[in-house]
């Protein structure tokens, strides 16, 4: 699997709304400046992921965006299956009727295997853990 510049950019962007916390709403601007990203990138991260209700966005002359709930709720596998649109790491897996080999392919097991592993690790992370620095490996 390999994990896009949008969720790469992504996660860095909920991690500065993480950061600062759920009384203070962050304009784009100000997470552009910091992470190096443009507006109009960020914009087009923001849509995804205030769909999928994990942000919001507050108006005024204050305004920006911010966490819809704690960053201990969050999930690392959430931001990411949002931004990435899903996340395996062989399309058979998610979709074996795109295989015709898929009812007797022999890797197909290990395929599941790896991405069951890799979800759970990730579902099990929060974006709590990634703004306090994951502790473990």
């Amino acid at each position: 699997m390999k994990i896009s510049t949008r969720g790469r950019y992504g996660t860095r962007l909920m991690v500065e709304l993480a950061r600062e916390g759920s009384d203070n709403p962050v304009p784009l601007s100000k997470i552009g400046k910091r992470q190096e990203i443009s507006v109009k990138y960020l914009e087009q991260l923001i849509i995804p992921l205030k769909r999928a209700g994990l942000i919001k966005s507050v108006r005024g002359a204050r305004g920006g965006y911010i966490l819809s709930m704690s960053p201990s709720e969050i999930s690392m596998a959430r931001i990411l299956e949002v931004l990435e649109n899903g996340l395996f790491f062989v399309r058979c897996v998610e979709l074996p009727e795109e295989c015709d080999r898929s009812p007797t392919c022999i890797t197909r097991n290990l395929w599941t295997f790896l991405q069951d592993a890799f979800y759970q690790r990730l579902d099990s992370l929060t974006l709590a853990d990634v703004v306090n620095g994951i502790k473990e490996v």
